[in-house]
């Protein structure tokens, strides 16, 4: 296990700038997820940390060492990558076993960690096939076994579950999830998918344009993010912001509806320009001041998804839990309850909620 620090890193390629003096902090034995819209830099921070980038300026730590000198092997760190890379004309056992061959390990020593990594991975009936008699899910245990063997500090995961079909990623999600509580290491997880980021990590670091917008656990992020950008890439589906003015305790939306928020200080001037935010999920559909026309609707059993559209032609999304009977060119009322709304300024800045969002979001 280790601490992975970043101090100020950088990187430039050539005159262009894609990682601007990121500093992190990576807890020993964290699942930590970086997530964020494609060329934010998740890639490439990952690869600095495991040497297969040079870092153009500050430090990479590992338990407090200086490490962004060393070649990778002498990193201590074994990264799984999105194409499961397998030696081709090698069985699953040969696959596991060349990096500590390399190594020049001896041979009772190769054969205890090969053993240790199939029956923690189930893969032990499979040592003698060829990866191309494997399945996609298979194949992806092989390529994490070929990590394991090497008994690393920290993992580094750049999205290797993205290949796999839609339920053999819910299933491998769980897999990566036991496998961590088993081994107890430090991991480090690179993923474009929101949905992996909040069922896998206990830290999750937003990336946007090779800067860290925020860090915090899963429901931190979820229920306060720090500015619209967290607010909008986090939740499925995303939060609806509607554009308004302050007047008091409420917020006059643009098109005259008005959300009243009893109890919430907004430190903002009378008349000063402020955006909601709500999530589709927290939107209730029972008389509301919002009338928003419905333009399609996606029931998924469980709950029924409504697209529509508010006054102003601002896009609206609520969800409504189980099976709902509205249809398009229906009209709901829309309410905003008070303790899940979301205000940022004109910066797109958070402002602070004075209410205790733990009893508001957490349940039984």
């Amino acid at each position: 296990m280790a601490e992975i620090q970043l101090k100020s890193v950088t990187k430039s390629f050539q005159s262009l700038e894609v990682i601007h003096g990121i500093d992190l902090t990576i807890r020993d034995g964290s699942f930590t997820v970086f997530v964020g819209p494609s060329g934010c830099g998740k890639s490439t921070l990952l690869r600095m940390m495991a040497g297969l980038e040079e870092v153009t300026s500050g430090e990479v730590q590992i338990d407090g060492t200086r490490c962004d000198h060393l070649l990778p092997s002498a990193r201590g760190m074994a990264m799984v990558f999105q194409s499961y890379a397998l030696y081709p004309h090698m069985s699953v056992e040969q696959n596991l076993k060349f990096g500590l061959e390399n190594q020049r390990l001896a041979k009772p020593e190769i054969a205890t960690r090969v053993k240790k990594a199939a029956d923690i991975l189930q893969i032990g009936h499979l040592l003698n096939r060829r990866p191309n008699q494997l399945s996609g899910g298979q194949s992806q245990r092989v390529a994490i076994g070929r990590a394991i063997v090497k008994e690393p500090k920290a993992f580094l995961f750049d999205e290797p579950l993205s290949n796999l079909d839609a339920e053999l990623r819910i299933k491998m999600r769980g897999e990566l999830i036991a496998l961590h509580k088993r081994l107890g290491s430090t991991m480090v997880y690179v993923t474009h998918d929101q949905v992996e980021a909040m069922t896998m990590a206990d830290q999750i670091v937003v990336l946007n344009d090779g800067r860290v917008e925020q860090v915090g656990s899963p429901i931190e992020l979820y229920a306060r993010p720090r500015n619209r950008f967290v607010a909008g890439f986090l939740g499925a589906p995303p939060m609806n912001f509607l554009t308004g003015k302050v007047q008091g305790q409420s917020v006059l939306l643009d098109g005259g509806a008005v959300a009243s928020l009893p109890g919430r200080t907004i430190p903002l001037t009378e008349g000063a320009p402020v955006t909601l935010g709500i999530r589709p999920e927290h939107a209730e559909v029972r008389g509301g001041p919002l009338l928003v026309t419905v333009t399609t609707t996606e029931v998924l059993g469980s709950e029924t998804i409504v697209h529509g559209m508010a006054p102003g032609d601002a896009p609206f999304t609520v969800a409504i839990r189980g099976i709902s009977a509205v249809k398009a060119g229906d009209t709901i009322e829309v309410g905003f309850p008070p303790a899940f709304v979301h205000l940022f300024d004109e910066t797109g800045a958070a402002i602070a909620a004075t209410d205790d969002w733990r009893a508001a979001y957490l349940t039984g």
